[in-house]
């Protein structure tokens, strides 16, 4: 896969996410970027923020997070953890601010009664 093609916002995850969460009645915000870590989907009400995130390029704890690449080892391996580490500080960023937060990690969203029932109880906590 070369890079150009990797999408760093409305991915078919995402719009999936969003498809979802429209269709249970929330109204969200797109892409806040005077929050930390620029959050796909917030609710500024509620004050909560939806990071939906590939478990390849953050380091999710599933197959898929833990592959690693084959080929220059020595740049990827430091990016994928600089990622974790940024989405950590941003997490905590955000809970100093007031903020709840929600991690839909790829491997979840398989199943959208499942999702669904994630984003939900997240939402209604």
């Amino acid at each position: 896969m070369t890079m150009s093609r990797v999408r760093g916002k409305d991915t078919g995850l995402e719009i999936r996410v969003r498809k979802l969460i429209h269709k249970m009645g929330f109204r969200y915000r797109l892409q806040r970027k005077d929050l930390p870590g620029v959050p796909d989907i917030s609710f500024p009400g509620l004050k909560k923020v939806i990071f939906i995130h590939g478990c390849f390029w953050h380091g999710h704890d599933c197959r898929q997070g833990m592959k690693r690449p084959k080929s220059n080892e020595s740049y990827w391996l430091p990016k994928l953890d600089r990622n974790k580490l940024r989405d950590s500080l941003n997490l905590a960023k955000l809970n100093e601010l007031g903020w709840k937060v929600l991690v839909v990690w790829e491997c979840q969203a398989k199943k959208d009664e499942n999702l669904s029932n994630i984003i939900k109880n997240f939402l209604m906590e």
